[in-house]
């Protein structure tokens, strides 16, 4: 890495996998253990936390005992490649650290994860989770205490295997025990059931797992619940029963095109719901005892997942290529199985272009405390929603000549409603100001097109909670 490179990237600040530090004290140790239950980083030692490089002053033993003390305090041992560099005729120590093939790493009794741009200690389930993933296993592939094969439902394993047959993503023989099918799986473990098993063909999924259910709730306002079902059973029956639930509480509108059937039009584009429902139901952390979670408002849908991202994802790699993380790799197997899900890491992006083909608002997602949220709002450009605003009968032209042409110019809107220069620029300086369409370029040149985030309103608020429906 030359001088300009390096200067570079100390101007970008820290980050997920990059730490400043004036000095190396017991904090950079922490850093070191947190980078490597992560994604391994850097620590830059002689740059002040606002990326200016202060030097430090480095003897013949100091890198030695720096590596001592990440390698002594670490457990399993972090070694550490520490050199230095000229930054600015000052001299800068750059700690980089791997990532540990085996987590978690702990530091003098504690666990730390990288989170954005700081250390977090990590909780007992969480120490839990990552150590199952680093050995390439999950806790809903561990044996369920208490359970056998008798807490096994035949049929649900049977209709599992006519569902896969039929996906043609495992050939099985129909007349195979359902023991033999559940071990050809590696749902069996220690002669007992896994969780996996439990959760997708339990005659009982619920005992002891009174968490692992759908809450689905019907809001007026924002704390007021009209609707309220809690929807227990198999995961399988869960992501069934649960869209039942969305489309009984849902408005649906019947277009005439022209076709033998008519086009139903949902509040929300049904598809993605349901794959939505899915991930929530397959990559939840079933170990908290919290529920997935349903609630629909009057201007939005959103699905509550406990657990939030699983660890080796960030919310922002969502919306990128990325590498599939499972936390329940068992369950995500019988549903790749069937059908159900197409292709690890590819969810996110399948419920986007779903919702891009019915030309409705894209999904938000949000991380709170160990929670990860979908929120899917209602098509704000809709002839009752934009009446609500006020906006006259020609206005509401404007924003469906938009909404099929991408953009509208005042000579547009001119040709279309047989007004003059300066109505039309009242009618779409009306718009700009009510935050429904966006001006670009100027003069001549100058364009009107949809605001994105349109009609997306303030977020929920925390106090709703239906634990206390």
């Amino acid at each position: 890495m030359t001088e300009s490179e390096l200067r570079k990237l100390i101007r970008g600040g820290e980050s997920l996998e990059v730490e400043f530090k004036e000095s190396f004290d017991r904090e950079a140790v922490e850093t070191a253990g947190a980078f490597a239950n992560t994604r391994g980083g850097t620590i830059y030692v002689g740059v002040s936390r606002k990326g200016e490089s202060i030097g430090i002053e480095v003897g013949p033993e100091t890198l030695s005992d720096w590596s001592n003390q990440v390698s002594q305090g670490t457990d399993p041992r972090v070694i550490p490649d520490i050199e230095t560099r000229e930054v600015g005729g000052k001299m800068v120590a750059m700690v980089v650290i791997r990532e540990s093939p085996l987590k978690p790493v702990s530091v003098k009794g504690r666990c730390y994860r990288r989170v954005s741009t700081s250390n977090r200690v990590m909780t007992p389930a969480e120490i839990s989770e990552m150590h199952l993933q680093s050995t390439g296993s999950s806790w809903d592939l561990q044996p369920a205490p208490g359970k056998t094969l008798r807490d096994i439902d035949p049929d649900m394993v049977r209709n599992y295997v006519r569902l896969a047959n039929a996906a043609g993503r495992k050939r099985i023989p129909e007349a195979e025990s359902f023991e033999r099918v559940l071990r050809k799986l590696e749902l069996i473990k220690e002669h007992r059931p896994t969780w996996a098993a439990v959760l997708l063909f339990g005659k009982r999924p619920q005992s002891p797992l009174t968490q692992a259910v759908v809450h689905c709730g019907l809001f007026k306002q924002e704390s007021r619940v009209i609707d309220d079902r809690m929807i227990d059973g198999s995961l399988i029956d869960q992501v069934e029963e649960a869209l039942k639930f969305i489309q009984k509480n849902t408005n649906v509108e019947f277009v005439i095109t022209g076709k033998p059937a008519r086009d139903e039009i949902w509040d929300y584009p049904l598809e993605a719901l349901r794959e939505a429902l899915i991930n929530a139901v397959c990559h939840r952390d079933y170990t908290l005892p919290s529920n997935t979670d349903i609630r629909i408002h009057d201007d939005r849908l959103e699905i509550w997942s406990p657990g939030g991202l699983p660890f080796g994802i960030t919310l922002p790699e969502l919306f990128k290529p990325h590498k599939s993380v499972l936390r329940n790799k068992g369950i995500a197997s019988v549903l790749y199985d069937i059908g159900w899900i197409e292709k690890w890491g590819s969810g996110i992006d399948k419920i986007r272009r779903l919702c891009r083909s019915e030309k409705k608002p894209e999904p938000e997602y949000e991380e709170q405390t160990q929670t990860l949220i979908a929120r899917f709002r209602k098509d704000a450009f809709k002839d009752e929603y934009l009446r609500k605003l006020g906006l006259s009968e020609r206005q509401m032209a404007v924003v469906a000549y938009v909404r099929q042409h991408a953009s509208i110019t005042n000579a547009d809107h001119r040709a279309l409603a047989g007004v003059q220069r300066k109505t039309a620029a009242r009618d779409l300086d009306a718009l700009v100001s009510l935050g429904v369409l966006d001006r670009t370029g100027e003069r001549k040149g100058t364009r009107y097109v949809l605001r994105k985030n349109f009609g997306a309103g303030s977020q929920p608020r925390r106090k709703t909670d239906m634990g206390h429906l």
